[in-house]
């Protein structure tokens, strides 16, 4: 899923399914939203004790027990004063109105391990598919199972949070923070809150608590806010991550959220530092009623030893261009070919230009591929060939894709016949020809390309319809894209 940011405004399209009208095309509200009561506030105990001990330095011992008596009952008197507090704070509530003393030894504990180690990852999982990938993740302590899409095009990770009067009843699979002992909440003035582009859709801000304040406006113009937080995955007893930030969203009717997986500082695979994460996403053909369940790797993928691997490309900051994104998963893709044929689309195509229009990118979060306005021409110019007459006339769907057709999909597949994306070193993704069209209901199948420039993006994007029965792996710590061919509907 393509995250939006100050200069690359890419989600203006109403997308392909009614679920990625929520987890596709972020765009920036810029209006006043209203500061939703958050959580209880907080005392800072570093700065009083050190007042404390300053005082206590300079009275003799009987003035020393009075002024220890007296601060004690000021301290409960006035326990909803704001103050700074430094992390790991601890678990609190996030119901208005209400107020939850600090720990002494959580913070003690803070000072004499600033710095907690971070396991090597080797985890397997799986998710279900249908137009996204959808993972069940532990989260808090003890762990609450959450559901969220594995979008390796967004950063900031997210989940959903009933820990409030909600204005309607809260989905079943939301995080409720009051039972985790590890979960807390980021003050305002912590350094994550303070945004840089291309972190997040709009500045951070503070509530009226103090606390950090986000908000994510969708095109489908479902609100989705809430307090960034810091929580643990507990994937095992001996396996933890240390605290992550994320979103804590108490203002959207989503019952799933993000599982942000791009190469930003804020992701789940920069925080957790994962070298590297895996998935094979099934072909849509499962058991009626039941959807078909994929791999997910974090970690070594034992199948790994037939990857083929293309190298990421970087970009420096001192050559970011406005329409680039540069915290996506970026490759170099070569051309492509339709039935054997290599379409005349000159690799410089698929490159960011001057002004970063033109990258290509993998994303599990978007559902078909996207291309520019060049190569999409090329690729109807093929298939107008190939199948004209049986194109669907006068259809778009989702105002992105005009190759559709409403007759035997078996027949226009075979008459297409398979589709192959190139990339460098001799890495290709072959999309065979049964499995070129994606039902988009009432009886009508399209090629699942879309044109990027209607989504007012630049850049080529190939989305998971064109990832089935294939092993990604994104291998962070080389750099690098591996593929593997796969039947993911087993287990693997």
């Amino acid at each position: 899923m393509l995250f939006c940011n100050f200069f690359f405004f890419w989600r203006l399209f109403v997308p392909f399914r009614p679920i990625l009208m929520v987890y596709k095309y972020a765009q920036p509200h810029f209006a006043n939203l209203p500061l939703p009561k958050s959580s209880s506030l907080f005392l800072s105990l570093c700065r009083q004790d050190m007042a404390l001990c300053n005082k206590a330095m300079l009275f003799p011992l009987f003035f020393f027990f009075f002024f220890f008596t007296f601060f004690s009952l000021s301290t409960q008197q006035h326990q909803n004063d704001t103050l700074s507090v430094s992390f790991p704070l601890i678990s609190v509530s996030l119901r208005p109105n209400t107020s939850t003393a600090l720990n002494p030894s959580l913070v003690s504990q803070a000072r004499q391990n600033p710095r907690l180690r971070t396991p090597p990852y080797n985890y397997k999982t799986t998710f279900t598919y249908s137009v996204a990938l959808i993972v069940r993740l532990p989260i808090g302590t003890p762990p609450q199972t959450q559901e969220m899409v594995l979008d390796t095009g967004s950063q900031l990770s997210w989940i959903q949070c009933h820990n409030k009067a909600p204005r309607k009843p809260p989905p079943t699979a939301s995080f409720d923070p009051s039972l985790s002992s590890s979960f807390s909440v980021l003050p305002c003035n912590h350094p994550i809150c303070k945004p840089r582009v291309p972190d997040f859709t709009l500045p951070t801000s503070c509530d009226q608590n103090r606390l950090c304040h986000y908000s994510y406006f969708y095109a489908d113009g479902t609100l989705a806010e809430g307090n960034l937080v810091r929580e643990k995955l507990t994937f095992s007893r001996s396996l933890v991550t240390p605290p992550l930030a994320l979103g804590c969203s108490q203002d959207s009717s989503q019952s799933k959220g993000i599982l942000g997986m791009n190469t930003g500082r804020l992701s789940f695979a920069s925080q957790a530092k994962i070298s590297k994460f895996s998935y094979c996403v099934p072909t849509r053909l499962a058991r009626r009623g039941s959807l078909p369940t994929g791999s997910f790797y974090v970690g070594n993928n034992p199948n790994s030893g037939g990857f083929r691997y293309v190298d990421l490309l970087t970009f420096p900051q001192s050559q970011r261009m406005p329409n680039l994104d540069p915290l996506a998963y970026t490759v170099a893709m070569q051309g492509i070919r339709i039935g054997g044929k290599r379409l005349n689309i000159p690799p410089s195509v698929f490159r960011p230009d001057a002004s970063g229009s033109g990258q290509t990118m993998i994303d599990s979060g978007s559902e078909f591929t996207y291309l520019v306005e060049e190569a999409y021409d090329k690729v109807r110019e093929e298939i107008v060939r190939l199948v004209g007459p049986r194109l669907k006339k006068g259809y778009v769907y989702g105002g992105v894709a005009d190759m559709c057709f409403d007759g035997n999909a078996m027949e226009i597949g075979r008459l297409v016949g398979d589709m192959v994306f190139e990339f460098g070193k001799g890495v290709e993704i072959v999309v065979e020809k049964s499995r070129i069209l994606a039902e988009v209901g009432g009886g009508v199948r399209c090629i699942g390309i879309g044109r990027s420039d209607r989504l007012g993006a630049a850049s080529s994007i190939i989305g998971n319809f064109h990832q089935q029965n294939l092993w990604v792996e994104f291998d962070l710590a080389n750099r690098r894209v591996g593929f593997g061919k796969a039947d993911c509907s087993r287990s693997v």
